[in-house]
C-alpha cells in the first residue's frame, strides 16, 4: 500500500510539473518555429546558448559560493545550542540543527536568482569577446573607444557580481554565527570563536581586496562618465583631484584588506579589524569626497573657463565625434538676397513640389473619404518621393491597414480567420487640390486604381503598423480581400508566410501558445493551413533583431514590382561612450547602422548595413553571422526611398545648437546657442523639421531633403539652416547654412506674426470664424531659394461639425511682403511676376505649380497675373455650383461675394 501510494503520488506530481512546464514548452517551441520562418534561426540559437551558458555558470558559482560558507560555518558540533520551544507538548527544536538542513535549499534558491540575473548579461559578454575597436583613443588614458564600450561593462558586471556574492555570504554568515553562539555579545565588548572570526575576516578581506579592483578598473575610467563641472567627462577635479584619491583609496583597500586578515589570524577581529574597515571608509570619504568639494569650490569654481578649457575641448570633440556631428559640412548664406523670376524659374522643381498638404489634416482627410469601410484604418501618413509620369514628384501616402478593433462583429473566425489584411494605400502629390480643395489622389480606391505610371500589384497588407493579432491562412474560411460595392470579394493568400499548422501535436502547442482552445477545436482550420503572428512591423523586427533600437517612423514604399515594402530605421546605440554627451535614457552614441526591409505581403525581412564603418554593427556582425547583407545588395529601386531616419536626425540638430560651437570659451559662455524654433499646434507644439524637394544652393538639381531651421537661443530671427541629404551619394550627409550675424533676417516665428497681422489674412479668418467654420492653419514650410527663403502657409477650413479639411487659401511670405490667394501660383504671381515656364501638373484637380490651367492656356498673350486672376474666377464659379447644389447657401454667398471681388480686379486689369 505505501508503495502504490508513493508511484500515485509521484505521477500526480509529474501531471502537475507538465501542466506547469508545457505553456513554458509550448512558448519555446513558436518562438523557435518563428525564427526559422523568417531565416533568423542564429538570432534564437545565439542568444539560447550564450544564456543557458550563463545561466549554469551563474547558478552554480552563486551555489557554490554560497553552499561552501554555509557548510564552513556549520562545521563541528555546538556544545550550547539554542533551543526553541514552540509548546508545551512538543519537543524543542534544535535551531543550528534546523539551519543546516537548510543549507542546501537556501544555497539552491539562490543559485536560481544568481542564474537569471547571470543569463540577462548575454549580450555584454557576447560583444566583450566579440569586440571592435573604434579607432580611436580616449584623451586622458589612451585606451580605444572599443575598450570603454564593450570590455568595460563586462569588467564592471564581473567584479559587480563576485562584490555581491561576498555581500550576501556575509550577510548571511554574520546572523548563522549569532544562532549558533560562535558570536558572543557581552557590552560593551564583542566576541567571535576563533574560527568564526577567521572566517568572517576573509569574506571581509575579499571584499576589500574587489573594492581595490572596482576602484582601480571600473571606477578610474569611469570619470570619462563624470558629470562633475560644466561638461560630460573627466573635470579639473576629477583629474587632479578625485583620480589620485581613487588610486589611493584603492591602495588602502588592499592594506585594509591584509590587516583585517592579521586580525582574524591573532583572534582579535574586534577591535583591529573594525578599525582597519572604518579607516579605510574615513579615508575613502575625506579622499573621494570631501578633498573634491573642497578643489571644485576653492580651485576651480574661481577660475573655472581657465581650468576646464582643455576638458571642455575634450567634451566637444567627443560629443561631435560620437553622434556625427563632426562631418556636418558648413558653408555661409547672405540669407538677404532679392529673389527675381529667374530665381523662381531655375528653382522651378522646388516650387512644383512645395508641400502644401500636411500630414494631419491629409490624415484627416484620408480617412474619410479613402478608408471605404470602417474597419480600415489610415495610421499614418508618409513622406517619399518617386519618379511618376517622368517628374521627380514628392507624395505622402498612407497604408490602408485592417483595424479589428473596428469590426461589426468581433467573433474568433472573423478576427483571425476572415478578417486577415489590409488593402493598398491612399498615394497624393504634395502640392495639387481639386475645385472643391481636396487632396488629388494618384493611387486610391479599393482595389488601388492608379492613375499615373506608379501601379500596386500586390496591395494586400498582413504586416504593417496595426496588425497585431495572429491570423491563420489556407483555412476552409474564405479570406475577405475588399469590398466591391453591395458585394465582398475573397482571395486566398498566396504568400510564402507563416508557420505550418502540421499535426495535432502542433496545434496543441499553438493553441496552448495563444490562449486560444478554438485552435485545436476549430475544423476550418487543418494541418495545410499557416499561421502569422509577430505581424506589427517594428514588433516583427524588435523580436529578430533584439540588440538594434528602431525608428519610431517605418515608411512604406511602393517597389517597381508593384508590391509593398516596408522599411524601418534601425539603431546601434550605447551609453558607454566617454566624454559625450548623454541623452535623457544614458544613450551617448547612436548610428543607423541598419536599414530593415519588410514585405508587407510575405512578411519577410531583410537587414542590410548601411554603416559598415559602425563599430558596434561590426561587432554584432560578428556575432551573429549572415543575419547582416551589405547595403550594395538591396534592390535598387528600395534604395532610392531611403530616407535619413527621423529620430537621429532630430538628435543631432538638437545637439548641433549647442555643438556648433568648437572653441571652448564660446561653448562655455553659450554666445551662440541656437534653438529650434516650434510650431503651436492644438495638441502642444511641434519643431519645424520638414522634408521637402529642392535644390540646394551650389547644387545643380533638386533633391529630397530634410531640413531644420534655428534660430538664436531666446531670438526669433534665423540663425541657420540645416539638412540631412537622401539622394544618391550624397545620402547620409549634413549640412548646414550659416546666415551673417551683421544682418537680419527673418524667422518662422516672426514670420508667422507678420501672416497674423496682415489684414487680408486676418479679415479672411475672421470671416471664416464668423460663419461657424474651423480654420486650420497649415505648417509654415520655410523653403530656400538660392541665397534667400521664401515661407509658404496653407489655410485650411473645415465645416462646423464636418470632418474633411480643405485647402482654401495659400499664403506666401518674402522679406517684408505677405500675401495670400488661393493657388500657389497667383500668390508667386502677384510677388514676383511673370511665369516661371513651370510645366503644368498631372493629373486631376487644379495645378498648383506657377503655370495655372485652363482659362491660362486659352489666354497665353496676356500677362501670368491676369491668367492667375481668370483661373481663381473660374474656380469660384464652380465652387459656387457646388455649393449651390448641396445647399450650402453660406458657403454659396461667401463663393460669389469673391467672385466679385475678383470680377472687379479684373476690369481694373483691362
Amino acid at each position: 500500500m505505501p508503495r502504490r501510494r508513493i508511484v500515485v503520488l509521484l505521477v500526480l506530481a509529474l501531471v502537475v510539473a507538465g501542466f506547469m512546464l508545457f505553456p513554458l514548452l509550448s512558448r519555446f517551441l513558436t518562438e523557435w518555429w518563428w525564427f526559422k520562418e523568417v531565416g533568423y534561426q542564429v538570432v534564437f540559437t545565439r542568444q539560447l546558448v550564450s544564456r543557458t551558458l550563463l545561466f549554469l555558470g551563474g547558478g552554480t558559482l552563486t551555489f557554490l559560493v554560497l553552499y561552501l560558507n554555509l557548510r564552513l560555518a556549520q562545521r563541528g558540533v555546538v556544545p550550547n545550542p539554542i533551543l526553541l520551544q514552540v509548546g508545551e507538548s512538543v519537543p524543542a527544536v534544535n535551531v543550528p540543527a534546523v539551519l543546516r538542513k537548510l543549507a542546501l535549499p537556501v544555497a539552491l534558491g539562490f543559485g536560481l536568482l544568481g542564474a537569471l540575473a547571470a543569463s540577462s548579461a548575454w549580450d555584454t559578454v557576447l560583444q566583450a569577446a566579440n569586440a571592435t575597436p573604434f579607432g580611436i583613443n580616449d584623451p586622458v588614458f589612451g585606451r580605444d573607444i572599443g575598450w570603454y564600450v564593450f570590455t568595460l561593462p563586462a569588467i564592471s558586471t564581473a567584479l559587480g557580481v563576485l562584490s555581491g556574492l561576498a555581500t550576501l555570504s556575509l550577510l548571511i554568515l554574520v546572523p548563522l554565527y549569532f544562532l549558533r553562539g560562535d558570536i558572543i555579545s557581552k557590552p560593551p565588548t564583542i566576541r567571535f570563536e576563533r574560527s568564526a572570526g577567521l572566517h568572517l575576516a576573509a569574506i571581509v578581506a575579499v571584499m576589500l581586496v574587489l573594492t581595490a579592483l572596482r576602484l582601480w578598473m571600473v571606477d578610474t575610467p569611469g570619470l570619462l562618465y563624470s558629470s562633475t563641472g560644466p561638461l560630460v567627462g573627466a573635470s579639473y577635479t576629477d583629474i587632479h583631484a578625485r583620480l589620485p584619491a581613487i588610486r589611493v583609496t584603492a591602495v588602502l583597500a588592499v592594506l585594509a584588506a591584509g590587516m583585517v586578515v592579521f586580525a582574524g589570524l591573532r583572534g582579535r577581529l574586534v577591535p583591529h579589524g573594525i578599525w582597519a574597515v572604518a579607516g579605510y571608509i574615513v579615508a575613502a570619504l575625506l579622499g573621494r569626497v570631501l578633498f573634491p568639494a573642497a578643489i571644485q569650490k576653492f580651485v576651480v569654481a574661481p577660475t573655472e573657463l581657465t581650468r576646464e578649457t582643455p576638458y571642455l575641448t575634450n567634451h566637444i570633440a567627443a560629443t561631435r565625434q560620437a553622434w556625427g556631428l563632426d562631418s556636418v559640412d558648413t558653408r555661409e548664406l547672405d540669407g538677404e538676397a532679392n529673389l527675381t523670376l529667374a530665381d523662381i524659374r531655375a528653382n522651378a522643381p522646388t516650387i512644383e513640389n512645395v508641400r502644401l498638404w500636411d500630414r494631419e489634416p491629409l490624415l484627416q482627410t484620408f480617412g474619410q473619404l479613402q478608408e471605404i469601410r470602417t474597419y480600415y484604418d489610415f495610421v499614418s501618413v508618409d513622406d517619399d518621393r518617386y519618379m511618376i509620369d517622368g517628374k521627380y514628384r514628392q507624395v505622402l501616402l498612407s497604408p490602408r491597414e485592417l483595424n479589428v478593433a473596428s469590426l461589426p462583429t468581433r467573433t474568433f473566425i472573423n478576427e483571425h480567420l476572415t478578417f486577415t489584411h489590409g488593402m493598398g494605400l491612399t498615394l497624393s502629390p504634395v502640392n495639387q487640390v481639386t475645385i472643391e480643395g481636396l487632396p488629388v489622389l494618384f493611387v486610391r480606391d479599393l482595389p488601388p486604381a492608379s492613375e499615373v505610371s506608379l501601379k500596386v500589384t500586390r496591395p494586400q497588407i498582413y504586416f504593417g503598423e496595426l496588425a497585431n493579432e495572429f491570423v491563420f491562412v489556407g483555412t476552409k474560411q474564405r479570406e475577405f480581400d475588399h469590398p466591391a460595392g453591395e458585394a465582398n470579394v475573397y482571395a486566398p493568400y498566396e504568400g510564402t508566410g507563416g508557420v505550418p499548422v502540421g499535426n495535432l501535436l502542433r496545434r496543441l502547442v499553438l493553441a496552448t501558445s495563444f490562449r486560444s482552445t478554438k485552435i485545436l477545436l476549430s475544423g476550418d482550420i487543418t494541418s495545410g493551413s499557416r499561421v502569422l503572428y509577430y505581424r506589427n512591423i517594428t514588433a516583427r523586427a524588435a523580436k529578430a533583431l533584439p540588440f538594434l533600437t528602431f525608428d519610431r517612423d517605418p515608411y512604406m514604399v511602393v517597389a517597381d514590382d508593384g508590391a509593398l515594402q516596408w522599411i524601418l530605421d534601425a539603431y546601434t546605440t550605447t551609453s558607454r561612450y566617454p566624454y559625450s554627451s548623454r541623452l535623457a535614457d544614458g544613450t551617448s552614441y547612436m548610428r543607423n547602422s541598419v536599414k530593415v526591409v519588410l514585405d508587407a505581403y510575405n512578411g519577410k525581412m531583410r537587414a542590410f548595413v548601411s554603416e559598415p564603418n559602425d563599430p558596434l554593427v561590426r561587432t554584432w556582425e560578428k556575432i551573429f553571422p549572415g543575419v547582416f547583407q551589405p547595403i550594395t545588395a538591396m534592390p535598387a529601386d528600395l534604395r532610392l526611398h531611403i530616407r535619413y531616419p527621423d529620430d537621429l536626425y532630430r538628435t543631432q540638430a538638437t545637439l548641433y545648437t549647442t555643438y556648433h560651437m568648437e572653441a571652448p570659451e564660446d561653448f562655455y559662455h553659450r554666445e551662440d546657442q541656437w534653438q529650434i524654433p516650434a510650431m503651436a499646434k492644438t495638441d502642444g507644439s511641434v519643431p519645424f523639421m520638414r522634408h521637402i524637394v529642392m535644390r540646394l544652393p551650389d547644387e545643380p538639381k533638386a533633391e529630397f531633403i530634410y531640413m531644420v531651421p534655428f534660430t538664436p537661443r531666446g531670438k526669433d530671427n534665423l540663425a541657420a539652416w540645416m539638412v540631412a541629404r537622401n539622394d544618391g551619394e550624397a545620402y547620409g550627409s549634413l549640412r548646414v547654412y550659416r546666415l551673417s550675424r551683421q544682418s537680419l533676417v527673418f524667422g518662422p516665428q516672426q514670420i508667422t506674426n507678420r501672416i497674423n497681422q496682415d489684414t487680408e489674412v486676418s479679415r479672411q479668418v475672421s470671416l471664416w470664424d464668423q460663419a461657424g467654420s474651423r480654420v486650420i492653419r497649415g505648417d509654415l514650410l520655410v523653403i530656400p531659394i538660392e541665397q534667400s527663403l521664401l515661407y509658404v502657409q496653407p489655410l485650411y477650413l473645415q465645416a462646423e461639425g464636418g470632418r474633411i479639411p480643405e485647402l482654401k487659401r495659400v499664403v506666401v511670405a518674402f522679406q517684408n511682403q505677405v500675401v495670400m490667394r488661393e493657388t500657389l501660383d497667383a500668390a508667386l504671381a502677384q510677388l514676383f511676376g511673370g511665369s516661371s515656364g513651370g510645366p503644368s501638373a498631372q493629373g486631376r484637380g487644379d495645378s498648383l505649380s506657377l503655370r495655372a490651367r485652363g482659362a491660362g492656356e486659352a489666354t497665353s498673350g496676356v500677362s501670368a497675373e491676369l491668367r492667375a486672376l481668370l483661373t481663381e474666377a473660374r474656380q469660384r464659379y464652380q465652387a459656387a455650383l457646388e455649393a449651390q447644389r448641396a445647399g450650402e447657401w453660406a458657403r454659396y454667398g461667401e463663393e460669389i461675394k469673391r467672385l466679385g471681388e475678383l470680377l472687379e480686379r479684373l476690369a481694373r486689369q483691362q
